[in-house]
């Protein structure tokens, strides 16, 4: 028969039981014979709080996707909830790099750099280097030197200027031209999946057939850029012979993924060109990101990415046809999850434009202000609005530099200052300081997941600073209390 139940055994089944259930261990106390009282686990989810809030908590960071022109909860797509998978356009080198390189790299690498160290995640980053186009042909045509010297020289010019400016080196670099081969394996699975046809040497991608295949869009972001020919003609690139492509393609906007390479006329050199399936020609411009993407951070999961980042004149028709062409290679109906596009920057007011004369490098800029003004600058305004630079706008930056620097000059004199040992006890002034500077944080944590606004950031940072010199400014010189700095 079963021994009958004392209170102290029957308190300490009842805890165990209890225990268990709220994912407690309760092994230790029952060894010693210790009796606890029941512990019941916080409810993640409670009814006064709803899913809103649950999400609030879990998954703070918003991010302004332009998939859906709105800022949507971050959500990555590893189970652990830590991988993210991010892709970013990186440049074509064809010349120096300039101040819209350094907008769009120095506010992107600011984004990670907060994903990574203030909300713990682990981020594989593909940048890849379009080093086949049309600019760079022409370029090397004009200077007289194989394309690929000439994009290796401002290849090293660019990832040199990168590293001045203290942007963090992707987690992968790739090259269009050492992926030519599984460019063609890509372009033909496409044929094969019904999306895409040969003609006259060159592969398009069937548009048509793509948006009446049931789950598809296209276009997904800029669909007001549907039969936008001017658009699309400049996406097709600069050396493609449009009227005779219009007359190769079922629809006028489809857009090549493989370009045919004819014969060069007499006393020309021929433009580079592969071997392929349908003929000897080179990657069309929109083709090239879908694979590198692919290729570098596919194996990490079943295709899709987390984030695909570039600048806001790259979203119609670059990263749309992007997008088609990789959901048709996968057959999936969403191949990123969250594009970002990082603002304009202006010179003065005005569009930069060598023919403006307002052309400003990287190197030009770096002679004129250090790598942090730059930094501070970028940060100063959202990653997704158009910025200008300017005398104005970097007297902005250079008062800002000197207050934070004055504040940390301040702060080490006033630990330097402190005595080594006194009393532990802090009066209402101390109460009252820590209480903004637990606000600070709170402030700063919100910010930072209303879509990384580091403008806001930086103003409340100053407004702390401006508190701390207060604090610190009316202190006696042999605080009584130890001093919060």
């Amino acid at each position: 028969p079963e021994a009958p139940r004392t209170p102290s055994t029957a308190g300490a089944q009842d805890m165990s039981e209890e225990q268990k259930v709220n994912g407690a261990e309760p092994e230790a106390a029952e060894a010693c014979g210790v009796c606890l009282p029941p512990w019941r686990m916080p409810n993640p989810l409670p009814p006064s709080r709803g899913l809103l809030n649950f999400m609030r908590r879990y998954t703070p960071l918003k991010i302004k996707n332009s998939l859906t022109r709105s800022k949507t909860p971050f959500i990555p797509l590893d189970p652990s909830g830590r991988r993210v998978l991010w892709y970013q356009c990186g440049p074509t080198v064809y010349d120096k790099s300039h101040m819209g390189h350094a907008s769009t790299y120095v506010r992107f690498d600011a984004m990670r750099r907060i994903m990574e160290d203030y909300f713990n995640y682990d981020v594989v980053m593909c940048m890849n280097i379009t080093d086949i186009d049309d600019k760079i042909i022409k370029r090397s045509k004009e200077k007289g030197v194989p394309f690929r010297e000439l994009a290796a020289e401002h290849e090293m010019g660019f990832l040199d200027d990168m590293r001045r400016l203290n942007v963090k080196e992707p987690t992968v670099l790739t090259r269009v031209s050492e992926c030519v081969p599984e460019i063609i394996d890509y372009v033909q699975r496409i044929i094969d999946n019904g999306m895409a046809y040969e003609s006259n040497g060159s592969v398009y991608f069937d548009t048509q057939r793509f948006r009446s295949t049931c789950g598809h869009a296209y276009p997904k972001m800029k669909p007001e850029m549907a039969g936008n020919s001017e658009a699309l003609a400049e996406g097709e690139g600069v050396l493609t012979d449009v009227s005779k492509g219009a007359q190769d393609k079922r629809s006028a906007s489809d857009f090549a993924l493989w370009k045919r390479v004819p014969e060069a006329p007499p006393g020309q050199v021929r433009d580079p060109h592969w071997e392929s399936p349908w003929g000897e020609g080179r990657p069309g411009w929109h083709i090239e990101c879908s694979v590198m993407s692919s290729s570098a951070l596919g194996g990490l999961g079943d295709g899709r990415i987390d984030i695909h980042s570039g600048g806001v004149d790259l979203v119609f028709p670059h990263h749309d046809n992007e997008m088609a062409q990789s959901e048709a290679y996968y057959g999936c109906n969403q191949w990123v999850n969250y594009f970002v596009h990082s603002g304009h920057l202006h010179i003065k007011g005005f569009k930069m434009s060598k023919s403006l004369k307002n052309f400003i490098t990287i190197q030009a800029a770096l002679e004129e202000q250090s790598p942090r003004q730059l930094r501070l600058l970028f940060l100063k305004h959202r990653y997704n609005q158009p910025m200008d630079y300017g005398d104005a706008t970097m007297q902005g930056v250079l008062d800002m530099e000197k207050t934070f620097v004055q504040f940390f000059h301040n702060v080490k004199a006033a630990l330097r200052s402190l005595p080594q040992a006194g009393k532990q006890f802090w009066r209402q002034k101390e109460l009252a300081f820590a209480g903004e500077l637990c606000s600070t944080k709170q402030q700063v944590h919100e910010a930072l997941c209303d879509d990384f606004d580091t403008p806001t950031v930086l103003q409340i940072l100053l407004k702390l600073v401006r508190l701390t010199n207060i604090y610190v400014g009316t202190t006696e010189p042999d605080p009584p209390v130890p001093l919060i700095v």
